[in-house]
């Protein structure tokens, strides 16, 4: 294909004892375009990013770049002929600088010592080539998650990619960041770079992305002109007829009483809650741009972020001091980050899943664990080979789902969700949000916290807007359209509706 620079045919991967990830998927990206890859949770899109990393070898099929075809055997390697890839988490080392990143393991030499000068003058010329202005002696944990982003860009530069593959880099963004990090895509795309570019946000695609190839169920189903084609196309190719996007329905009112009613909550970063409540059987939602105080309150609430305050939980005082006294009221927590906050990466998904419930128990045996597991995990269409494996082995939306099913196993009651539906596909957060659905119906009372309005407009009952760390607005979605709310999440007015 004329400007062709990467194509991968007929890619196939099969993991031991007989697990198919990729069945005979294919890919091509051009020189110079943004090509997007969509697919739900289990699709096999990061088995076929890390082929074409390096991090895997397929069992079947071939991977071509600029017409020949190519094995890397390391991401070391496919970085040499020109393939960079920025994981969803990235790959820096804090506490070195930026400069150090941008060329650790490929620093210039000579006679054997790094050329310093060298370093410097090309890494200050790749900094230059993302539009950065942060200085090259900064460490990298200093930088905002933004500039982090740049120069993870910019290391891909310095080591003269052809084709750099983003794997969802806006998850820990807001817009004025996510805007930057287009302009330098933008601008790497007119110097020839291609890049190939995952997310599950199709309104990010339609702003970035030239074409788009949809994975499902390890196979190629279509690659399609963002431009010329609807959403509704793509969400079909992608969960396939039987499924579709979270939408509004009709919801009976709520007439549970007041399980948690915060009078007034002060904390840290000029956290100011008054007069938020939730009853058993509602799903309140929370709205605001980034550093608003939603994760921050859920926190508090938690018992995980020191404040004061005069709150009730099911008619008692409720102050609690650290997140055993939290669990002990019957409140579960899903955190914003799984990885670091939500999981034990490498112990057997069972084990994640029945930990809280554990409490007084750990010589529980391992078959009750699984017992206990396996109804949930499986109500939540949780995708696993068996309840034995590392949790680390999952997708991101599969240890979300992991996450929450611990607090369902321990009978939590009153839920609070911090962006639970962040790494999930369209289907997964239709599966997320009608759980939330059937636990409330069953009774608990659940908060969640997402930068995503669509969803939580189309799931909750009551949306309060945060801002600058107070709740300024009290909505109701069955009788407010969504642009009203988001007015108010962007302009920061004070506004209540009953």
């Amino acid at each position: 294909m004329e400007g062709e620079i990467l194509a991968v045919r007929n890619l196939s991967k099969r993991f031991p004892p007989n697990i198919v990830a990729l069945e005979a998927a294919s890919l091509s990206v051009r020189r110079g375009e943004v090509h997007c890859l969509l697919g739900a949770n289990g699709a096999g899109k990061s088995t076929l990013l890390k082929i074409i990393a390096g991090a895997y070898r397929q069992t079947d099929g071939a991977l071509l770049l600029d017409g020949r075809e190519v094995h890397p055997r390391s991401p070391a390697e496919a970085a040499r002929l020109g393939i960079s890839m920025i994981y969803q988490e990235l790959d820096l080392v804090p506490q070195l600088t930026v400069e150090q990143n941008l060329f650790l393991g490929h620093a210039p030499a000579r006679m054997g010592f790094i050329d310093r000068r060298t370093r410097r003058k090309r890494a200050q010329q790749a900094l230059s080539r993302v539009g950065a202005t942060f200085p090259l002696d900064a460490r990298v944990e200093t930088l905002s998650v933004a500039n982090q982003q740049l120069t993870a860009i910019a290391r891909s530069l310095t080591m003269d990619a052809k084709i750099i593959i983003m794997d969802e880099p806006s998850a820990s963004l807001n817009e004025t960041e996510l805007g930057a990090v287009f302009e330098v895509i933008r601008e790497l795309v007119r110097q020839g770079v291609a890049i190939l570019y995952v997310s599950h946000r199709l309104g990010e695609l339609r702003e970035i992305g030239d074409r788009v190839t949809v994975l499902r169920s390890g196979r190629t189903i279509d690659t399609f002109e963002v431009k010329s084609t609807p959403d509704s196309v793509l969400v079909e190719a992608i969960i396939g007829k039987e499924r579709s996007l979270v939408e509004r329905a009709a919801r009976p009112p709520v007439t549970g009483e007041t399980a948690l009613r915060v009078n007034r909550l002060s904390g840290a970063h000029g956290l100011e809650i008054s007069g938020l409540e939730v009853r058993w059987g509602e799903v309140v939602g929370l709205a605001g741009l980034n550093g608003s105080g939603r994760t921050s309150f859920l926190k508090a609430l938690f018992g995980a972020h020191a404040f004061q305050g005069d709150i009730v939980l099911d008619g008692k005082p409720f102050h609690p001091r650290s997140p055993a006294a939290a669990i002990r009221r019957g409140v579960g927590l899903v955190p914003e980050s799984r990885k670091t906050e939500g999981l034990i990466l490498h112990a057997p998904i069972y084990s994640n899943a029945t930990l809280p419930s554990l409490r007084g128990n750990w010589l529980a045996r391992h078959g009750l664990q699984k017992q206990k597991a396996t109804p949930v995990l499986n109500s939540l269409s949780t995708k696993y080979g068996r309840p034995e494996q590392a949790v680390v082995q999952l997708s991101g939306g599969n240890q979300q789902k992991v996450v929450l099913s611990k607090w369902i196993i321990n009978g939590a009651r009153v839920l609070l969700l911090d962006e639970p539906s962040r790494g999930l596909d369209i289907g997964a957060k239709a599966d997320l949000y009608n759980l939330v659905d059937k636990l409330a119906d069953e009774g608990a009372a659940v908060i969640v916290a997402s930068s995503e309005l669509d969803e939580i407009y189309a799931a909750c009952d009551v949306i309060w807007v945060f801002h600058e760390g107070r709740n300024i607005g009290k909505f109701n979605p069955s009788t407010t359209d969504r642009d009203t709310i988001l007015k108010a999440t962007i302009l920061g007015e004070d506004h209540v509706q009953h």
